[in-house]
């Protein structure tokens, strides 16, 4: 996850919903269905801004989710891609299989 500094400072030992910029998940076969389906719906009704969520197989995918109108609207980075955001900071990723499973 990626918190406001300030929240996670104090925090104890969890972070109020409000508090969270983006929550991100990398998947696995025996999360998937939690990580595609439950996920989404419990962060977008918790009104946390993104979700991000990563799968590794077959091949690497990153879904670049952001909230609109109680949904997530995803973007798709796929393996080999490279993208640059601006929101919600300025980040170049860069979708490499090679280093992902390292």
């Amino acid at each position: 996850m990626v918190a406001d500094a300030n929240a996670a400072a104090t925090a104890s030992l969890t972070l109020r919903a409000h508090d969270v910029l983006v929550a991100i998940e990398v998947t696995a076969p025996d999360t998937h269905v939690a990580d595609t389906l439950l996920r989404p719906t419990m962060y977008a009704a918790a009104g946390i801004p993104h979700y991000w969520r990563l799968e590794l197989e077959p091949a690497p995918r990153l879904y670049l989710g952001h909230l609109e109108r109680g949904t997530y609207v995803d973007r798709l980075v796929q393996a080999g891609e490279t993208t640059q955001l601006t929101d919600p900071f300025p980040l170049d990723l860069d979708l490499d299989p090679a280093a992902l499973r390292r």
